[in-house]
């Protein structure tokens, strides 16, 4: 069983949790439970994420794929409308959901879903799986006839080609959404493509119908969508941006300051979202030249930007560099050239990939130049000595063949080489991603698992869910070591068994204070998928000697250790010198989920489990060394 499949088994497991809570909603069908959710999750009630992780785990228990699709697709929306886990769960539920449409033939779900995953690719840059699902959408909704889907799907491409620097083609996009929304009479769309048309027509210097198209899209939202505050609040925050460029300065101070004070009203002003917001208004200070004004806002705007993990957005530089000037106007020298420092990494960062692309462009055109040119001044000279020096001008010309053709052939192999160089690097990152990710998405579920401990009173019932939570601790250290480590492949044990065993000690709080452990052993590196289990087995060797082995507050002593022998036999041995709870050769502290999980886990390690309890309680599991496998 791989880490993903105990994420899994994990979410799973708090969906029934959940479930042990009687409650009237509690009592509801899954199809009755997705209806409500669906009529909730803009506002968004008290345990709304809570019940429909519930009712998730509910349509799994069921297997009806249409209901499955409905759930992931809800906590899509609503993670995505109010943003209070990372992005990633957007894309998790979206792509889960887009997955079971398909096998269900869902068509109009299908395109709905696609067409808002696809907005939410468009913050994130992927702009490839961006277009690839908006393009999937747009002819599911021409094959329905739905003007509605359709108008929405060209507003998103919009978005795309805007994104892509393309906005002649956002224009075109942006009017044919128009065209569909007001055939439909979709109020909404049309405010959201009148609201990608200010971009647009600002990008391509049309600042007068920028103004038209932002006038279109406030007239738009309060006059028929006045449920949509966030629309309302770029859109006069795009407007500002344009009457900047214009050089109406305090107009665009107006905007922008009506547009925070929206976003304000609705979700507070400490949100991060809401502090991005305060660029606006710097940048129009900044344009007035009142630098005591514009620092707050600009300085509170970067806040926003690095709490939603976006440290190196391209729109920082300009702020970075707008705070640098406000301290060098202000006299504040040293802040000044530290702010300009940091705008000059990211525009580094940004301008990378541009640089290796024109490098490699400009050497193919200058090669290609150079060998015409050479070329030119050959005949040149052979016709100027073609009577007398035929021999020695073939000679000369097979030679510089035989040169051009090494020449060609050592240029090419370094290419490629330096291509693989830079596709193993690609593979390296993306690898560490990957392992960031799985940590993060076991982090939110050890973060669920918090949430939900603090409703359950009966102890027994709250030590279960510490045991997961430390379990979901073991599988993410994991990964957060291989992200994080020189090795991709595998994880050095003993500092993995430190680190664990300190912070499963830790939640154990007092009762575990006079109780230490020692890590014996020296450095061996096992590679994930044996990793993952031997974690998991000492989790719960560790936690059943904690829990038994010291009652009281009694001192005692947890030893690890680890070793290997000539024949690549692994023997991991945990022992404790606390009280025995039972009698005989062989002890079981927990007959419960932990027990039977260290048993399938050895199984799965292809090991053998021995058990006594002389002095203490030892476990000793002997396993075989999996060998790597070969990509």
């Amino acid at each position: 069983m791989n880490p993903t499949s105990y994420s899994i088994l994990l979410l799973l497991f708090l969906g029934q949790l959940a479930f042990a809570q009687e409650n009237e909603f509690g009592e509801l069908s899954p199809d009755s439970a997705l209806v409500w959710l669906s009529d909730h999750y803009v506002e968004n009630p008290e345990k709304f994420h809570e019940r429909a992780l519930r009712t998730l785990a509910q349509t799994y228990q069921v297997k009806d794929e249409q209901l499955m699709a409905e759930a992931h697709l809800l906590l899509m929306r609503w993670h995505a409308y109010h943003v209070l886990f990372t992005i990633d769960s957007i894309f998790y539920h979206g792509e889960k959901a887009i997955a079971l449409l398909k096998r269900t033939g869902d068509q109009a779900n299908l395109a709905a879903a696609s067409a808002e995953l696809a907005y939410e690719y468009i913050d994130e840059n992927d702009l490839e799986r961006s277009e690839e699902l908006i393009f999937n959408a747009i002819a599911l909704y021409e094959a329905l006839g739905d003007d509605k889907g359709l108008g929405a799907a060209y507003h998103t491409l919009s978005k795309i080609f805007r994104s892509q620097k393309e906005p002649e083609l956002a224009i075109k996009y942006g009017l044919a959404s128009l065209e569909a929304s007001k055939k439909s009479e979709d109020h909404q769309t049309t405010a959201l493509a009148w609201s990608v048309l200010i971009l647009a027509y600002h990008d391509v210097g049309e600042l007068d119908k920028a103004i038209e198209a932002g006038d279109n899209c406030i007239e738009t939202l309060n006059s028929f969508v006045p449920e949509d505050p966030f629309t309302l609040a770029r859109a006069y925050g795009y407007r500002g941006k344009v009457w900047a460029d214009l050089g109406d300065y305090q107009k665009s101070l107006e905007d922008n300051q009506k547009s925070y004070a929206i976003v304000e009203a609705e979700i507070g002003a400490e949100r991060p979202a809401a502090q991005t917001y305060r660029q606006g208004i710097g940048h129009a200070y900044f344009l007035q030249g009142n630098y005591e004004e514009a620092l707050p806002h600009l300085k509170a705007s970067i806040e926003g930007y690095e709490k939603l993990g976006q440290s190196r957005h391209p729109a920082m530089q300009g702020e970075y560099r707008e705070i640098a000037d406000c301290y060098y106007q202000l006299g504040d020298y040293q802040k000044a050239f530290l702010n300009q420092k940091i705008a000059h990494e990211i525009f580094d960062t940004l301008m990378q990939n541009r640089i290796a692309n024109l490098e490699s462009e400009g050497l193919l055109k200058y090669e290609s130049g150079k060998k015409d040119q050479a070329i030119a001044e050959q005949a040149t000279i052979i016709k100027q000595n073609n009577r007398i020096q035929w021999l020695g001008m073939g000679m000369i010309g097979l030679l510089l063949l035989f040169l051009s053709t090494l020449f060609y052939y050592f240029r090419r192999n370094k290419k490629i080489a330096g291509a693989l160089l830079v596709k193993n690097k690609e593979n390296e990152l993306l690898l560490k991603e990957i392992h960031h990710r799985v940590k993060n998405n076991l982090q939110t579920i050890s973060s669920l698992l918090s949430l939900q401990s603090e409703s359950i009173s009966d102890q027994s019932a709250l030590d279960a869910v510490q045991e997961s939570k430390n379990r979901v601790a073991s599988m993410a250290l994991i990964h957060q070591k291989l992200y994080q480590g020189e090795n991709l492949a595998a994880i050095e044990m003993r500092d993995y068994f430190e680190t664990i065993g300190k912070a499963i000690k830790d939640s154990f709080g007092e009762r575990a204070k006079n109780v230490s452990l020692e890590v014996d052993m020296s450095e061996i590196e096992l590679d994930v998928d044996t990793a993952v289990p031997v974690g998991l087995i000492t989790n719960e060797l560790i936690t059943n000697s904690l829990k038994h082995a010291f009652p009281n507050k009694q001192k005692g002593q947890i030893l690890i250790t680890l070793t290997q022998d000539e024949n690549d036999l692994l023997k991991l041995h945990v022992v404790d010198n606390g009280q025995n709870t039972a009698t005989g050769s062989v002890v079981k502290k927990e007959s419960g989920f932990g027990t039977l999980l260290i048993q399938l886990l050895t199984t799965q390690l292809g090991g053998k489990l021995e058990q006594s309890t002389k002095a203490g309680t030892s476990t000793i599991i002997q396993f075989p060394r999996q060998e790597k496998s070969v990509a």
